[in-house]
């Protein structure tokens, strides 16, 4: 196949994101190209289409920053025709050609093998958010923290990386509090395991330098007054995983909850993880994520949603975890 099908970003001479058609000679440097069955639609990949935020770097683009395929061809020793991959981040979809595309030519050291508990369009049901929900709860697990501790908050609990977090962490044993800003997903949230719902607006306004101590842990997709307010109710020597920024960029908190209750923040990168965490992330994903919960908070869509798709996550109108399937 030298000619395939892609979604296109051009930035002149206005921004737009469109169905193209590409050429392998367009492809970008790698050891290793993979044929692409699934993606996945982040909230990145949202910034990225409707170019709401300054995500892609390199003009023309692919976007789709994660994806789910089989290898066509291998110069790298440690991936060989055949061999079904996962591939999250590295900056896939911002500065080299990402996911929502038949072809993909990458470097294999960014490349996992798919584990065998999954197929490819559960890995995409998965992708870069459950992987990074899996990250924040092994960040969790170093600190020390476990369910005895008391309840753990998940914030933004009904989008990618909440509900797999909320999946992940009831499973665990943990007593789970999701907050969500959209009450009528609370019984989607109690299905995955919830033991709590809260409604977003008790945490979204500005707050006090320290609240009540409420949750021993949490997994924070959402930043700004949020985030800040989380921290403040977090209890003595507790510690909030941080991996998003819904609501915001900025943090206006204060140095209290970090001197006065110990409480730790813990950042969350998914783009750069060395090799051997991805694998240690994946490999806890297969042990401990329920594939039949799995079904339950994910939807597929065609390649030819994506776009559409790009927005409505942007405005908070998808619930749990987005799978394309690529023609």
């Amino acid at each position: 196949m030298t000619k395939f099908k892609g979604v296109r970003i051009v930035k002149e001479p206005a921004y737009a994101a469109s169905y193209s058609e590409f050429d392998e000679t367009e492809l970008m440097d790698g050891d290793v190209t993979v044929r692409v069955s699934h993606s996945t639609v982040n909230y990145k990949d949202g910034l990225a289409i409707t170019g709401k935020s300054p995500v892609v770097r390199r003009f023309p683009m692919i976007p789709g920053v994660d994806f789910a395929g089989v290898v066509e061809s291998s110069s790298n020793p440690d991936f060989k025709p055949g061999d079904a991959v996962v591939l999250n981040g590295w900056g896939l979809g911002e500065t080299h050609l990402g996911a929502y595309a038949q072809k993909a030519r990458v470097k294999g050291a960014w490349l996992v093998p798919l584990p065998e508990k999954f197929t490819a369009a559960q890995a995409m049901a998965i992708g870069t958010a459950g992987y990074t929900a899996q990250l924040a709860v092994l960040a969790l697990e170093r600190h020390g923290l476990t369910p005895e501790r008391g309840p753990v908050l998940v914030t933004g609990a009904a989008g990618g990386v909440g509900s797999v977090a909320v999946t992940l962490l009831a499973k665990l044993g943990w007593h789970v509090i999701a907050s969500t800003g959209r009450p009528e997903e609370a019984d989607f949230l109690k299905n995955l395991g919830a033991a709590e719902v809260i409604y977003r607006a008790e945490l979204s306004g500005p707050g006090r330098p320290l609240g009540k101590e409420r949750w021993a842990a949490a997994v924070d997709s959402v930043g700004s007054h949020t985030l800040a307010n989380v921290l403040a109710q977090t209890k003595y020597e507790g510690a909030v995983a941080a991996c998003g920024l819904a609501q915001g960029m900025d943090l206006p908190t204060t140095v209290a909850p970090f001197i006065l209750r110990g409480v730790a923040l813990l950042g969350i990168d998914s783009v750069m993880q060395p090799r051997d965490k991805r694998l240690i992330a994946w490999n806890r994903l297969a042990r401990d994520l329920d594939v039949e919960k799995l079904a339950a908070l994910s939807t597929t869509i065609g390649y030819d949603q994506v776009i559409e798709t790009a927005g409505k996550i942007l405005k908070g109108k998808v619930r749990g975890r987005i799978v394309v399937e690529i023609p």
